[in-house]
């Protein structure tokens, strides 16, 4: 089983990165504030005004550590990689598959399936823990409704009609997710899901974790030679990294919405940790961000049995596992692609 390597995230502005033999020094204020040994690492995240010096790109690519550039708000702005060394065979497979309806549907089916039953997991988990908390009937009703909509799924006739179902099962999760909330603080009121940019700290916290979930699914298909531009449920889009978008869905709820519904019911985050820019958008602070990046590094920790491997294992791998069994079913080693259910 692959290892479950760190991420090196360099949160503060103004710190740079430089090589130091075989290990990587975060640079603040002309003092070394972090190192890190190489051959731990499987990806530098660098967020807003950071930087690296050409010897750290350098040394990062000859090791396969990828780089990737991101704005405040968890945007990607650029990626920087080595020689990529993927099977042109299992590529020119996957864009097959793709191009194919009658071939991207049941591993889009799967897809959708696996993320509204883990959506469902979360609302349950809640009301096993907090059955007798306001809003139970409506969290009830709406984790019945993504039951229904999770076979469905499995049903589609096409990839449109399962994109429609995918939507009505968000919307069901989205109106009682504020429900799951339960500090009461103004500053973390929900009143439904928005994006680019974020209206709330809610919102802030939920695109923020989606980011880093990203960056994860689409290391995950670069390192088993898949191309994380070509999707079997998103559509082609210039730009969109379709494939990783794909692989995230099945970890959205367990990975980032469990990470954000912790963070601000045990009050790790308070309304300093975010701020509102001009423009109306939301954005965390630098200590909500490091506050972030550490609940996200420690759940990817945790350990649990994968179904399908009959395994044990840390949740960051999982990824890495279903971008490897998707590399398989195009390979036709395998029948259907067996998505991940938490």
């Amino acid at each position: 089983m692959k290892r479950l390597l760190n991420t090196l995230y360099v949160t503060t502005e103004g710190a740079r990165l430089r090589k130091d033999g075989e290990t990587i020094a975060v640079e603040i204020d002309g003092r070394v504030a972090k190192r890190s040994p190489a051959h731990l690492l499987g990806q530098i995240v660098l967020f807003g005004e950071t930087s690296a010096s050409p010897d750290v790109m350098h040394f990062a690519a000859a090791s396969g550590i990828s780089m990737a550039c991101l704005g405040w708000s968890g945007k990607l702005m650029a990626r920087i990689e080595g020689p990529q060394s993927g099977n042109v065979l299992l590529r020119r497979a996957q864009h097959r598959a793709t191009a194919d309806p009658a071939a991207a549907l049941p591993v889009a089916r799967a897809i959708v399936a696996a993320k509204v039953a883990n959506q469902r997991a979360v609302l349950r988990r809640h009301l096993r823990d907090y059955g007798d908390a306001p809003g139970t009937a409506a969290v009830d009703a709406a984790q019945r409704r993504l039951a229904d909509a999770a076979r469905l799924a499995l049903d589609a006739p096409d990839l449109d009609a399962l994109r429609g179902q995918e939507g009505e099962a968000g919307h069901a999760y989205w109106s009682v997710f504020g429900r799951l909330i339960r500090v009461d603080d103004p500053a973390f009121a929900f009143a439904g899901r928005n994006r680019r940019p974020p209206r709330d700290a809610v919102n802030a916290v939920l695109s923020f974790l989606y980011a880093l979930v990203a960056l994860d699914t689409r290391a995950a298909c670069e390192a088993h030679g898949l191309d994380p531009q070509m999707g079997f449920l998103h559509r082609d889009r210039p730009g969109r990294m379709s494939l990783a978008l794909d692989l995230m869905e099945e970890l959205r709820a367990p990975l980032a919405d469990r990470v954000a519904l912790s963070l601000i019911n045990r009050r790790q985050l308070a309304a300093r940790d975010v701020q509102v820019q001009e423009t109306g958008a939301v954005l965390l602070t630098e200590d909500g961000r490091r506050t972030v990046l550490q609940a996200y590094h420690d759940r990817k920790r945790v350990e649990l049995r994968h179904a399908w491997l009959d395994e044990r294992l840390p949740l960051g791998l999982v990824p890495q596992v279903q971008a490897q069994l998707l590399a398989r079913l195009l390979r036709g080693d395998l029948d259907a692609y067996p998505a991940w259910v938490w």
